[in-house]
């Protein structure tokens, strides 16, 4: 795949996260080349300018002799790197890097095609550095994460390489790459920037919008074992609404429940008005689910074609200018939007849940089991569903609304975008279990209406389901059947049936 930087998909990113592999547009070698030179005319002047001749922070005021340029650039690495916690998954690293070489190689961060070179060197060769996932605010940039980047880029800290941690020096050796010399200003252009919360933002959206189409083929599944209505999905009444989310998403649920005959078997002389609004609402709430990815899909995609760096610099002029780019309030923003929707894609199926073991509801059997009593069927599953759910509840308050002063009150105001897109994952993973429970319950309370099929996609999820769970009779040791369906859900298997709509 071609990184073309600062024109690069949406769907690019996501294969990059999936395992695809990538290589800079070499167009770009001469504003990186370009912007290099900059500095070293800039240098020149012998005029303060921050992060190339000062130190860094609170102590920007501090000149720093051109002798000791090189160890100012290795000193911040190093000092820099006081990440904790586990590391990074290598999926998000990968992520990570890509966005931080598409960064710099748009030439307004100064630094020289050599240090680009080694970059994509480890990227095409896998050598994925170790990175303690915590210790960033998301202003000034994500310092400690992408300082861990850093070291491993001058031969210090641990790389992940041929299936094992080794060394860094030991590891870009073993890979027939030399170590960097960092020149001025980059190891603030390596350290600065949103990298490290967008990668995870990216992340979790594109996690988030797989289990929202999930959730539509468990849901779906869920009105059919209940009996549930097709008409609350009619398009005029979506039409009213005017949301594109809805629309498409009601229209997602009349293709998965076409030419089903469980549908028709109670179309005629059925007794109940309405279904409770787990089933009647669905477009209404995975609609809105929809429309919030789409609009934190478009701040990320954004995010991720820019330049987040300070100083920037700028060749045609030979300025190096100080902002605030580094600061990752709209991915703080796009993060708390993603956690919003996948509470309530869970939410929701939880809800549904419920319904179906609980006869009053669903005029299926107690907890979906042919003998309640001396089976207890479904009913521990629901209450592992409520309890992933209330837990995503909790982790659902905004991030971006918290702030903490740092570096001595120099950086004051910062985002808290790091964590807050870091909890996506464990919140789309707390997610899955629940569409997985949802997707047995659901298939499980189709098969009481057997031998009256679904419709044709829905039978392919039912299908897809017994080839790895035969159906519930006495009860049985319940945890693998939850964790081949929480597979089929991580996968993308479920969503892979039927085209339905999309972030982008």
């Amino acid at each position: 795949m071609i990184i073309n930087p600062g024109n690069v998909s949406l769907a690019d990113w996501r294969a990059i996260y999936r395992g695809a592999s990538s290589v800079l547009d070499s167009s770009c070698q001469a504003v990186v080349a370009a912007s290099a030179a900059a500095v070293e005319r800039i240098l020149a002047r012998h005029e303060p300018v921050y992060g190339i001749n000062t130190g860094f922070g609170k102590l920007a005021s501090v000149k720093i002799d051109d002798a000791d340029l090189a160890k100012l650039q290795r000193n911040i690495v190093l000092s820099h790197a006081a990440g904790v916690g586990e590391a990074m998954p290598e999926s998000i690293t990968r992520l990570m890097m890509a966005l931080k070489l598409a960064s710099l190689a748009q030439g307004a961060s100064g630094v020289r095609p050599v240090t680009i070179a080694l970059l994509q060197a480890m990227l095409t060769k896998n050598l994925m550095p170790v990175i303690p996932a915590q210790g960033s605010v998301g202003a000034s940039g994500d310092l400690a994460p992408l300082a861990h980047l850093a070291a491993t880029m001058i031969g210090v800290g641990e790389i992940r390489f041929n299936g094992g941690v080794v060394p860094a020096a030991k590891a870009l050796a073993d890979a027939g790459l030399a170590s960097l010399t960092l020149g001025p200003k980059e190891g603030l252009a390596l350290l600065n920037g949103t990298q490290f919360s967008c990668a995870y933002a990216l992340a979790g959206l594109f996690e988030a919008e797989k289990l929202y189409q999930s959730a539509l083929i468990t849901g779906a599944l869920s009105t059919e074992a209940a009996k549930g209505s097709d008409t609350p999905f009619d398009p005029r009444i979506h039409a009213l609404r005017r949301h594109r989310g809805q629309i498409e998403t009601a229209a997602a649920l009349r293709m998965l429940m076409s030419d089903s005959a469980i549908r028709a078997s109670h179309r005629d002389n059925d007794t109940r008005v309405q279904d409770p609004y787990c089933l009647r609402c669905q477009p209404q709430v995975m609609g809105a689910v929809l429309d919030l990815l789409r609009q934190a899909a478009a701040t990320l995609g954004t995010e991720a074609n820019c330049v987040s760096d300070n100083p920037l610099i700028f060749a045609d002029t030979d300025e190096a200018l100080s902002g605030g780019n580094f600061h990752a309030e709209p991915v703080a923003f796009a993060a708390d939007m993603i956690a919003i929707a996948l509470c309530e894609i869970g939410s929701i199926a939880e809800r549904r849940i419920a319904m179906l073991v609980d006869p009053a509801l669903s005029g299926l059997p107690a907890f979906l089991t042919s003998h309640p009593g001396l089976n207890s069927g479904f009913m521990i599953p629901q209450v592992t569903a409520a309890a992933l759910v209330s837990e995503n509840k909790q982790r659902a308050f905004p991030a971006s609304v918290d702030s903490i002063p740092t570096s001595a009150n120099q950086e004051d105001h910062v985002s808290m975008a790091a964590h807050g897109a870091r909890r996506l994952i464990s919140m789309a993973d707390n997610l899955t279990a629940v569409l997985g429970i949802e997707y047995l319950a659901a298939v499980q309370g189709c098969d009481f209406h057997a031998p009256t099929p679904s419709s044709t996609i829905l039978e392919s999820a039912r299908e897809l389901l017994r080839q790895h769970v035969p159906t519930l009779g006495e009860d049985r040791y319940f945890h693998p059947d939850m964790m081949s369906a929480n597979r089929l859900v991580a996968s993308g298997k479920l969503a892979s049936l039927a085209e339905l709509p999309t972030i982008a």
